[in-house]
């Protein structure tokens, strides 16, 4: 009943994202370098555009710029010299891209206005293909960078700064909406309401990217089929990251840690299919990894640290498979909620496990039961948790694991490991 994920369903996932790691955006023969200064034939940047032919620079001296909102509609490049000041004034979206075939490189973009009605930001791609954002610096904007069908588009090594303190002020860092094959690579996201944002995106890759003390989310996607995230990094979030209603998700070496609260996981899957999961690190997570609907998901080869909870199960997910992870130094290291369990647990570590291995094959020799029972009364009745670590509540789990009986009887692990893996 697992072949539905198969491993050729992962590797061809894993193919296209090669593919569109590898892929090389078009070049541009650039005819005219068209330059923006106090001393320089153009003072505005406005003025170099609209003089600017299909393929030409607009390369913009270190100074400050206050012009409003900037369109660009004809395919150019737009590159700052160390670092010029594009400032919005906290009433203008800065840069409107409208045109295919854009490069914006080696700008500080700053202030962009607020609204309750429109999403406006400092970079806004609409409708268009092969636009390069890359080596920005974007400081105290509504949305930072924003993608709305948008294709075949690179945005990489971007820092993206906000210091809001309430959601309703603050939009999204990297904010992607009914786009495709997008590459969001190496950027740095602070202080927005989520850090990255995906609705209804798909064949996309984000890898290399850090979302560091963002409101929300350091990462919020849903419906967003088909993507891959490598090697991202997730820390102190106001709730982690969360996976709405999504299937075919390729998520493997990322690290989502410290995010604490009543409300706060390292992931949340919410109606979550056909996904592999490998490689992860769960560290210092008020709840790991949170699974509420999410059916036929491969999570193997992953650690979960000093969590309160390394992995909260809901009753109503089936057919996952948690194979060969590490659990160490959790408070508990599954949870559920109802006493019918429909998933699969083989040859992981638990620390908490106390057999033995007579044969010397390094898998435990007796069977392991990772779940508590006090775990399954807190998860229904949450005051009780104050009564962890009495003498009555140690009894009560250990009477359960050598008798088994309030316990879901599937809820185990045959081929528990002896020692940890090398992950």
């Amino acid at each position: 009943m697992y072949n539905n994920i198969s491993r050729i369903n992962i590797k061809n996932i894993i193919a296209v994202c090669i593919i569109w790691l590898s892929s090389i955006l078009p070049n541009f023969s650039f005819s005219t370098v068209l330059r923006v200064g106090k001393e320089a034939d153009f003072k505005t940047i406005k003025s170099a555009i609209k003089h600017a032919q299909n393929g030409d620079t607009v390369l913009i001296s270190k100074a400050i710029y206050k012009e409003g909102n900037i369109v660009i509609d004809k395919p150019i490049s737009i590159i700052g010299e160390d670092y010029p000041i594009l400032d919005g004034e906290f009433e203008y979206e800065i840069l409107s891209i409208k045109s295919n075939n854009v490069v914006i490189k080696k700008l500080q973009l700053q202030n962009s206005g607020r609204s309750s009605m429109n999403d406006l930001s400092a970079i806004k791609i609409y409708e268009n293909k092969y636009v390069v954002i890359e080596n920005n610096k974007l400081i105290n904007n509504f949305f930072g960078i924003y993608l709305q069908y948008a294709k075949h588009c690179l945005v990489k090594n971007n820092t993206l700064t906000a210091s809001q303190k309430e959601e309703y002020q603050s939009g999204n860092g990297i904010h992607c909406w009914k786009s495709d094959s997008l590459q969001i690579i190496g950027n740095r996201v602070y202080g927005h309401r989520d850090g990255i944002y995906f609705e209804f995106v798909t064949h996309t890759v984000i890898w290399r990217n850090i979302a560091h003390k963002n409101l929300r989310y350091g990462l919020h996607f849903m419906f967003s089929h088909k993507n891959a995230y490598f090697t991202n990094f997730f820390k102190d979030n106001g709730a982690g990251v969360a996976v709405m209603f999504t299937k075919e998700v390729v998520m493997m070496n990322n690290t989502f840690q410290e995010n604490w609260g009543d409300a706060a996981y390292g992931v949340l899957f919410k109606e979550l299919s056909d996904c592999y999961l490998s490689g992860n690190k769960f560290i210092r997570n008020t709840t790991g990894i949170f699974f509420e609907g999410s059916n036929r998901i491969v999570a193997e080869k992953n650690t979960f640290i000093n969590n309160g909870w390394g992995m909260r199960l809901q009753a109503n997910c089936i057919d996952n498979r948690i194979d060969k992870n590490n659990f160490l130094g959790n408070t508990y290291d599954i949870s559920t909620n109802g006493f019918l369990t429909l998933n699969h647990f083989d040859a992981n570590y638990w620390d908490k496990y106390e057999g033995y291995d007579l044969n010397k094959d390094n898998i435990g020799d007796v069977p392991f039961r990772p779940l508590s029972l006090f775990s399954v009364i807190v998860e229904k009745n949450s005051p009780a948790m104050l009564l962890y670590r009495s003498f009555m509540i140690s009894l009560l789990d250990k009477s359960e694991k050598i008798l088994p009986t309030l316990t879901p009887e599937n809820f185990i692990d045959n081929n528990p490991r002896m020692t940890p893996y090398k992950l």
